[in-house]
């Protein structure tokens, strides 16, 4: 069999499944997810929380914060969790943490609590990805190809983002911006998360010995309770034992994992802040702004995700560091609206280069056994700079000038590139 032949077939299985009622159903849920959190901490909580509740900007700082760190670290636990519960189990149970959060919110005014809720929303959304991609990597096909199944996610993911903030200004416009309606629509959002979480496949592969519990004396609660808690750590022991002797990558990815969501770090908090005082873009513009960037990213995906699979991941992750790079730093010094707008295009095509090419790259380091605690694992490392880097932007913002921040981000991806390089150097030494 041809290699055209045998990539014609794999293209052809990773297409069939994508089809599937599992993918749709994880497309659906990243989409709410996204969609729910973009509304809730983009739109209402900064103004509700300052505005209708006069909160000080640190407690709001706190609040958001906690969002991230639940978020972040409860990602690996997760991803293992998935891997002996299953889909369902796993996203159904963390969804309905959501739902809570979003009622605390609603319905308290106590910054304890809201900080509480943040923190139950980041542990209720941090299975998601974990379960997306180990999802994303089981339909892949025996090659491998998963750059358009995730290519197909971050569309979900982006177009989710997008579309919360939009959605629930227009409602805040036409409600006369009452929150109560606001937070109602959002619980119900949690709600439909939570029923089609419940349609999702149950228990998925495990790597844990299926053992009889039958032979367990069950009249003796004790003895049922110990033989569980070692059947526990006895599994713990195995994860960790395979991960380290399976898991073996260069030191260079680690950073590199880092880096990639540092750069996002980086821009979130001063962005809106560059926008409308340093711009001075109007409410209106700047979601105009939004969409047209985030619009190009979303389109683009797709078509990127299956020449990904076609090509490989290594022409399109330079291309689209180098075109961050450059384009993140001319941002910062153009004042004409077409060229910000110009800017803001190349930017979003340089995330949809990246995005899957990324995630591709990534899920060939990831060994089949432990694939929901590996990606758990990497996950929550590339998810730390997102705590890391909107603290170290705010204090650019504040001592070193507004483009601070921007020429930051640059350079980390001009890092990124150098690091991917002589990661692929790497690869290819090893190889011959």
């Amino acid at each position: 069999m041809t290699q055209e032949t045998q990539h014609n077939e794999d293209a052809t299985v990773v297409r069939r499944r994508l089809r599937s009622p599992f993918f749709i159903q994880l497309m659906i849920i990243i989409f709410l997810v996204e969609f729910l959190k973009g509304s809730l901490l983009v739109t209402l909580l900064p103004v509700y929380m300052k505005n209708s509740l006069g909160l000080t900007a640190w407690s709001i700082g706190i609040a958001f914060s906690l969002q991230y760190v639940g978020d972040n670290l409860f990602r690996s636990p997760s991803g293992w969790i998935s891997e002996r519960l299953g889909f369902r189990k796993t996203l159904s149970g963390a969804l309905l943490l959501t739902v809570i959060a979003v009622a605390i919110i609603a319905f308290s005014s106590a910054p304890l609590w809201l900080a509480i809720a943040c923190l139950i929303l980041g542990i209720g959304t941090s299975p998601l990805w974990p379960c997306a991609m180990t999802g994303a990597t089981e339909i892949s096909g025996p090659n491998n190809s998963n750059g358009t199944a995730i290519g197909a996610l971050e569309m979900a993911s982006l177009a989710g983002i997008g579309a919360g903030p939009v959605v629930m200004n227009f409602l805040m416009q036409h409600t006369g911006s009452n929150y109560h309606t606001a937070f109602l629509s959002l619980i119900g959002c949690g709600v439909l998360l939570v029923l089609v979480a419940l349609l999702l496949p149950g228990r998925v592969h495990s790597v844990v010995p299926h053992i009889q519990e039958e032979e367990i004396v069950h009249r003796n609660v004790l003895a049922y309770v110990a033989f569980k808690i070692l059947k526990l750590v006895n599994s713990v022991k195995k994860t960790l034992h395979e991960v380290k002797h399976t898991l073996k990558v260069s030191w260079l990815v680690y950073p590199a994992l880092f880096m990639q969501s540092f750069v996002i770090g980086l821009l979130t908090p001063v962005i809106t802040l560059y926008v409308q005082n340093d711009l001075h873009f109007s409410p209106n513009m700047y979601s105009i702004l939004l969409i047209a960037g985030g619009g190009i990213t979303v389109v683009a995906l797709i078509p990127c995700g299956k020449l990904v699979d076609r090509f490989g991941t290594t022409p399109f992750l330079h291309a689209g560091f180098i075109l961050a790079t450059v384009s993140i730093a001319i941002f910062s010094m153009v004042r004409s609206l077409p060229l910000v707008f110009v800017f803001v295009a190349l930017i979003g095509i340089s995330y949809a280069f990246i995005l899957p090419a990324w995630n591709t790259f990534i899920s060939h380091l990831v060994p089949k056994g432990e694939r929901g605690a590996v990606w758990g694992f990497f996950l929550t490392l590339q998810g730390s700079g997102m705590v890391v880097g909107p603290i170290v932007s705010g204090r650019m913002w504040d001592v070193m000038g507004h483009a601070a921040p921007f020429i930051t981000s640059s350079v980390v991806m001009g890092l990124l590139f150098i690091t991917h390089w002589v990661l692929t150097k790497k690869q290819t030494n090893a190889a011959h």
